[in-house]
């Protein structure tokens, strides 16, 4: 078959000049639409994305001019910066509790959620609302809760006898607590695990269920199997999200204390922002960006192996 493309390969250069000119004249309007996104990619993406790289190559104090030293940054964090190890296994620490948690958590709700009871929908609109909340007032919130005088959790262990720790001034207990709030916020992964459940057949689960399949026999190879992509995609975004944890810890504990809860993105907000050395914490960001492609590249490959699709295709 011969195309319009194909003709003019072999056709004069000023005939193809042409047909060019007139296609770009053709396609102009769609050009204009597509402009300010192009102009905002550039701007606001592609070149700060360029300019840290460039940065992370230097000894940038913000009010002089950056100084090349290559390497340099990249040798001390990954050798002589014990902070550096201190807050990868922290932010490791929360990420492995935060990733299981949500999605157990958010896993759970959907499956109340997709039962057929009364006031189902101001329900899941109530495990919902803490995903348009604030961060910093839901951190404001839960560190008077946390609070190991006056708090209410605290006070609810008092009702069984239970003396409660002092949560956010414990080297023991500040981490849990601050995956515990973070469970919080499960009003999205939740939607997805929902839209999934309701999209399994319900054929299949009532034929397991006259094979003599029982409740955790059907969820177990019945149901997860047909929602896989959808915990794929959630655990992949959890883990990331994981990786970039700030709030919590800035507002409720500044990292500490003894820096128990001293997470990676926090170290790069104080290297960038309080001791103003930019090129450093730009060599942080792109050690961090290394570390969330190589996990997110591993994530895709393990899941050939148990993530199913309708149509058999693999990822």
């Amino acid at each position: 078959m011969v195309t319009r493309a194909t003709t003019l390969i072999g056709a004069p250069a000023g005939v193809r000049r042409q047909s060019l000119a007139r296609r770009f004249r053709r396609n102009l309007p769609g050009y204009l639409f597509i402009l300010p996104w192009l102009i905002g990619l550039l701007v606001f993406t592609l070149g700060p994305f360029i300019a840290s790289l460039y940065l992370s190559f230097t000894d940038w104090r913000v009010l002089g001019a950056p100084n090349w030293v290559g390497l340099d940054n990249y040798r001390r964090i990954l050798t002589a910066d014990p902070l550096f190890r201190l807050t990868l296994k922290n932010t490791v620490y929360y990420a492995v509790f935060h990733v299981v948690g949500v999605n157990v958590v958010a896993l759970a709700l959907a499956q109340l959620l997709n039962q057929k009871l009364r006031g189902f929908v101001l329900f899941r609109t109530l495990f919902y609302l803490p995903t348009v909340t604030s961060g910093v007032a839901t951190a404001l919130v839960f560190s008077l809760m946390f609070n190991g005088n006056t708090g209410l959790i605290n006070a609810a262990l008092r009702l069984f006898g239970i003396t409660g720790p002092n949560w956010l001034f414990s080297e023991t207990w500040t981490m849990p607590a601050l995956i515990a709030i973070s469970t919080w916020d499960v009003g999205v992964p939740m939607l997805i695990y929902l839209a999934a459940l309701q999209n399994v057949p319900v054929e299949l689960t009532e034929a397991a269920m006259i094979d003599g399949a029982g409740r955790w026999q059907r969820f177990r190879n019945v149901l997860l199997p047909l929602i896989s992509p959808a915990i794929f995609f959630n655990v992949m975004v959890s883990v990331i999200g994981s990786f970039k944890v700030f709030t919590l810890a800035k507002v409720i504990t500044e990292g500490g204390p003894a820096n128990a809860t001293l997470f990676y993105v926090l170290y790069l907000y104080r290297q960038a922002f309080e001791s103003l050395r930019m090129g450093y914490a730009t060599a942080l960001g792109w050690i961090l960006f290394l570390i969330i492609f190589a996990l997110s590249a591993l994530q895709i490959y393990a899941s050939r192996r148990w993530v199913y699709y309708e149509s058999g295709d693999k990822v």
